[in-house]
């Protein structure tokens, strides 16, 4: 197996992990590696020898990380019908997590206690192996509730395992056992280079690329491919100085290029449909007017697989897919598969969302309504992307600025203060009015106090609350209460002044902000 050449002591890892859960332990595990290093086939080795086992994927797909609890639900889809048999709140925080059932926005200590409740009740039956791939793509939502549920497995005969990129910035997995996937050795590199190409190959080349992949078993594979017959036996040709990635990546574009016109508008379609399914796959390529036998010439260049769910040979062919395709094409494939998707109102939200070519106010108010279900489920990041487009989308400028506030709002519920001060940014750009300053104020406030970059933040959230008053009572009252809660000051707040009181900022009844405690 190539993908495997010179991988003796992380199989030996592997099988040392497999026979420790199947002795009643858990074991959790973090493959880390750059693209193409081999972390997708140490996964599938681990599946191959985990006899006895019951296995659940998940993969992370970046056009999904915006959608709440996306990687959660597909590693735990298969089990949902256990769901009556986990304690009532679990049950009920997982289920509205997943849009399973109505309810107020759940816990996220409940969720992730369920999920670890879930998947023991599986391994009591056989051990459960749960592998998750491209882990730096998953949505936020589920990485912290892996993380939770990998630091409490102990002896429930699971293992997790979770393969990611070595530039993630993942500080949760980042706590979690980690194998570092390096390049093979020279020898091992050069042991496959000459086991997968045919013909003669010039000395120099061959040092070339081995030099130039680094040990990496893709780009050994994939580098030779951009080079003709002339150039391998001779050496002829220029060093390429791209980023490794992306020559794989472009290496990958190339392949796609001799393929038939509906074959690469078949693998675009794919690679928008994050999930895999192939009933909605084949629907959308009706609906595009794909025929069905425009399968064959992808599968027969190995650059995906089509069984019970579609398998891309690696996620540098769905983003190479992804970014040869032109911009009426892509947008193409989004409609269709919102057309397809009315099971599902988020993304057939998102995809008619980039379908659209123009602002659309019954879009971005769908958007909107999608928002709202992602903060009912705890999804605040994916709520902000929603909120995010749907601005974008929105023809009212006033109208903007409100949904460019409430983006920046839940970028900051999700701890993204970056992000939010660029949303901030943006609305003071438009037309705000007197409760959009204040909200402003508020969000400025909480991104200072929460990120710790300023020791105004006590004056700032003080000033955002006594901004409030005339405008919002209720939202005024809140923040007096968190200005109590973080001790900025003094004594109880019984009441705000109502809009319309007459007076001026204070009322007797209303202590004033007093000073910081």
């Amino acid at each position: 197996m190539t993908g495997l050449r010179g991988r003796r002591s992380e199989r030996a890892s592997l099988e040392q992990l497999v026979a420790s859960v199947r002795e009643g332990q858990s074991r959790v595990l973090v493959l880390r590696g750059e693209a193409g290093i081999g972390k997708t086939a140490l996964l599938e080795y681990l599946a191959s020898h985990s006899s006895g086992y019951r296995i659940a994927r998940a993969a992370g797909v970046e056009s999904e990380m915006e959608l709440p609890f996306a990687g959660l639900h597909q590693l735990c889809a298969p089990f949902l019908d256990r769901l009556d048999r986990l304690p009532a709140p679990q049950r009920n925080a997982l289920g509205t997590a997943f849009g399973l059932m109505h309810g107020d926005p759940p816990d996220r200590f409940l969720i992730g206690l369920a999920t670890l409740s879930l998947l023991s009740d599986v391994a009591e039956e056989r051990p459960l192996l749960c592998l998750v791939d491209d882990a730096h793509w998953l949505d936020q939502t589920s990485v912290h509730t892996l993380a939770f549920v990998a630091r409490r497995l102990f002896a429930e005969s699971v293992a997790l395992v979770l393969a990611t990129r070595t530039t993630a910035e993942d500080q949760v997995l980042r706590q979690l056992p980690e194998m570092q996937v390096s390049g093979l050795g020279e020898a091992d590199s050069r042991a496959l280079l000459r086991a997968v190409l045919q013909g003669p190959l010039d000395a120099a080349v061959l040092d070339g690329i081995v030099a130039e992949a680094r040990g990496n078993p893709l780009a050994l594979l994939e580098l030779p491919r951009g080079r003709t017959p002339t150039q391998l036996a001779f050496g002829l040709g220029l060093p390429n100085t791209t980023p490794l990635a992306s020559r794989m990546e472009q290496g990958f574009i190339r392949r796609l290029r001799p393929l038939p016109d509906q074959t690469r508008r078949l693998l675009l379609t794919a690679a928008v449909e994050p999930v895999g399914d192939m009933t909605v796959l084949w629907r959308a390529a009706g609906r595009l007017g794909i025929p069905s036998d425009a399968a064959a010439p992808a599968a027969a260049a190995g650059l995906i697989e089509f069984g019970t769910r579609v398998r891309f040979r690696h996620p540098l062919v769905r983003s190479a897919a992804w970014r040869a395709a032109d911009v009426r094409d892509l947008q193409e494939v989004h409609g269709a598969l919102a057309e397809v998707s009315e099971l599902d109102p988020d993304r057939r939200a998102w995809h008619r969302a980039q379908a659209s070519t123009k602002p659309d106010e019954v879009v971005a108010t769908e958007l909107e309504r999608s928002a709202g279900r992602a903060q009912a489920r705890g999804g605040f990041a994916a709520a902000a992307a929603f909120l995010e487009r749907a601005a974008e989308l929105t023809p009212g400028a006033a109208h903007r600025v409100t949904r460019l506030l409430a983006a920046a709002q839940a970028r900051v519920q999700a701890g993204e203060f970056d992000p939010a001060v660029e949303l901030l940014a943006a609305a003071e750009a438009g037309p705000v009015d007197e409760l959009g300053r204040a909200r402003t104020d508020l969000l400025r406030a909480q991104i200072a106090y929460a990120s710790r970059r300023s020791n105004e933040a006590p004056r700032l959230l003080l000033a955002a609350a006594e901004r409030l008053e005339p405008l919002d009572t209720e939202l005024a009252r809140q923040t007096y209460l968190e200005c109590l809660l973080r001790r900025y000051v003094r004594g109880p707040v019984r009441r705000c002044r109502r809009p319309g009181g007459g007076g001026g900022g204070r009322t007797p009844d209303h202590p004033g902000p007093g000073r910081p405690g």
